[in-house]
């Protein structure tokens, strides 16, 4: 017992060696002030996010450390929950800028100049089945599961060069609908970044998923590239991303609402790929054409790409590239970087989901 119990506290000690380590050597300090995560007086915010930090790596809570008075913090548990409430602290931005020190310092000195960077944007479900009082739990719906369940959509943004992934920010969606809303947003100061992420959950992913992409933008994450699946592709969308400064790799749905110029004539994707020859044998690629992508006026050049669908080979997938540039080979390879986001979402629900 005792040697189980000089083990707990050489591990803890070590976790929080290199939490401390982590904190000083990316100046999280400075981060959290540029959040606007700062107090005037008392107990600096650093050392109550480090605690919060500590609680998630030693799989503890503070709620059993305060009842059973071990690794007590010099400050009381309302201090915690006021800290958490805050509704300046501008959440996005501190991992943001967080990401960005750590991709220039750590990682970007590791990385080949003509090595590819993109951001990856996608949604997982975020569980809250046993929650009640939670502001805009909402009813959504699992398209993994093909079921309905209380929670959010995690909308996260991610960037990735091919062997490092690291997530960027992230914004919690509830729903538009207001009937599949369980509780609204309670009454805030309109001026606060908190009423503003509040009516951010309640819009359509895409507009959120433009917010995330902006502040990557601002923050200097170097990427060239987003990467995004056939749920967020739209010809409004590759505009909007096109106005931030980014090209767009993406998967598009092959329906007969969405529209392409192609020879001066708009038509959906299928009408395409039917008035064109396929190339024949084993070729990664069963189609390449160019089409404008027009919105409102405003035209775009890309280049479709039509693969064979690997699990069902009489079927075939629409990438679409507004950098024509890239080869047919080289758009499908970087669009196999989007893969990366769907592990980390695996590993956050294996090991950072469990239960306390």
């Amino acid at each position: 017992m005792n040697k189980s119990i000089t083990q707990d506290n050489q591990n803890d000690n070590q976790i929080s060696k290199s939490i401390r380590r982590f904190f000083t050597r990316f100046h999280l300090s400075s981060a959290l002030k540029t959040a606007n995560a700062y107090k005037k007086k008392g107990i600096s915010a650093a050392l109550i996010f480090q605690y919060l930090f500590l609680l998630i790596f030693s799989n503890r809570n503070m709620y059993m450390n305060l009842l059973i008075g071990k690794d007590s913090p010099d400050f009381a548990k309302d201090t915690v929950y006021r800290f958490m409430k805050m509704l300046q602290i501008n959440w996005i931005r501190f991992t943001t800028v967080l990401s960005s020190r750590i991709i220039r310092d750590a990682i970007a000195p590791l990385d080949s100049a003509d090595r590819v960077n993109v951001l990856i944007i996608d949604d997982s479900m975020f569980e809250r089945n046993r929650s009640k009082k939670v502001e805009l739990l909402a009813k959504v719906y699992d398209h993994a599961k093909h079921c309905y369940k209380f929670g959010f959509r995690m909308l996260t943004l991610g960037w990735s060069d091919g062997s490092t992934f690291l997530p960027v920010n992230s914004v919690l969606l509830s729903t538009e609908n207001k009937k599949n809303r369980i509780n609204e947003a309670k009454e805030t100061d309109k001026r606060t970044v908190g009423y503003k992420r509040r009516m951010l959950a309640v819009k359509k992913g895409t507009i959120a998923m433009l917010e995330l992409l902006k502040s990557a933008k601002k923050a200097g994450i170097p990427a060239k590239y987003v990467l995004f699946d056939s749920w967020f592709s739209s010809p409004s969308s590759l505009h909007a991303v096109k106005e931030i400064g980014y090209d767009v790799i993406a998967m598009v749905k092959k329906t007969p609402k969405m529209f392409f110029r192609y020879n001066s004539e708009d038509m959906p994707l299928t009408t395409i790929y039917k008035k064109n020859r396929k190339r024949r044998g084993r070729s990664r690629y069963l189609l390449s054409v160019m089409v404008d992508v027009v919105k409102e006026g405003k035209t775009i050049p890309a280049k479709v790409v039509y693969i064979r669908n690997k699990n069902k080979r009489k079927e075939y997938l629409c990438l679409i590239s507004t950098d024509v540039s890239l080869s047919e080979e080289e758009i499908i390879r970087i669009y196999g970087k989007r893969w990366d986001i769907e592990v980390f979402f695996k590993v956050c629900k294996s090991y950072l989901n469990r239960k306390r």
